[in-house]
């Protein structure tokens, strides 16, 4: 009938890992996923079944990993005056791999894998990333507590082991696996964010002083905030990577290794 409303049917476990078959997950995989979960559309059984689904398509011997910061970090990094104050230090919680909260910044999905039974996160307090799967604990092992997104981390590990990048439905600009190749491209003065935070160590507290390039901000002052939505887009635009539909979301996979090789050239023909 004219104006009659086509009803879509709700994503399930079963066709999700279809549409993740199709974009290009195979078993074995590592994948670090950035996910927009309300733009899947509803899915039977929730959110949950969205890992599930990842789980599916990578296999038993493959990985899932997720940034996930740390909201603590991100809360007083909001009022830097909090780090300062002798009276109110010993008031904030220290960073914990195993209770920390994930940031709410990108979303609710980092949460999710985080208390996933049998997922395991890195040490590092603001690039911390969480891992389920195979080789969990491998990847979020020894995370260099400094410059955090360089070869001694997840990110690192995951181009080394030929990994992939999954953004579903997330937007480009929120690849963080380009930091990795902000880190690693000869660019000249790159800014650096030094700062303390607490960390829970042996059962007790211990404030530490971090270094890092600081990811807050593109790695060269002139560049837009989005800046890696340009770089990806490039990178898609060679022929590399895959975009496509999981759910109703849509969606991009591209390799690893390939987009951060991408983007140090990128950056280096531009500014190195």
């Amino acid at each position: 009938m004219p104006g009659r409303t086509v009803k879509v049917p709700p994503a399930t476990r079963r066709t999700l890992a279809a549409d993740l078959e199709r974009i290009g997950l195979r078993f074995g995989d590592a994948v670090m996923v950035h996910a927009a979960l309300r733009r899947v559309g509803p899915v039977v059984g929730g959110a949950d079944m969205v890992i599930a689904a990842l789980r599916d398509a990578v296999g038993p011997t493959g990985t899932i990993l997720a940034y996930a910061d740390w909201q603590g970090m991100d809360d007083v990094l909001a009022d830097p005056a909090i780090y300062n104050d002798p009276a109110l230090r010993p008031d904030i919680p220290p960073f914990d791999p195993a209770a920390s909260r994930a940031t709410r910044h990108n979303g609710s999905f980092p949460e999710l894998l985080r208390t996933t039974p049998g997922a395991l996160r890195s040490g590092n307090p603001g690039a911390s990333c969480v891992a389920l799967g195979h080789r969990a604990a491998f990847f979020v092992a020894d995370h260099a507590l400094d410059y955090g997104y360089g070869p001694e981390s997840p990110f690192g590990e995951l181009v080394a082991a030929q990994g992939k990048v999954l953004m579903l439905g997330a937007p480009l600009d929120t690849m963080t696996l380009l930091h990795h190749a902000e880190h690693l491209a000869r660019v000249p003065n790159k800014p650096i964010r030094r700062f303390a935070a607490p960390m829970r160590i042996d059962g007790r507290t211990v404030w530490r002083q971090f270094e890092e390039f600081n990811t807050s901000d593109p790695i060269v002052p002139s560049l837009p905030d989005d800046y890696f939505a340009l770089v990806v887009d490039a990178f898609l635009q060679t022929g590399l990577g895959t975009r496509g539909p999981i759910g109703r979301a849509p969606s991009v996979l591209v390799p690893a290794a390939e987009i951060v090789r991408f983007g140090i050239g990128w950056l280096e023909e531009r500014f190195g």
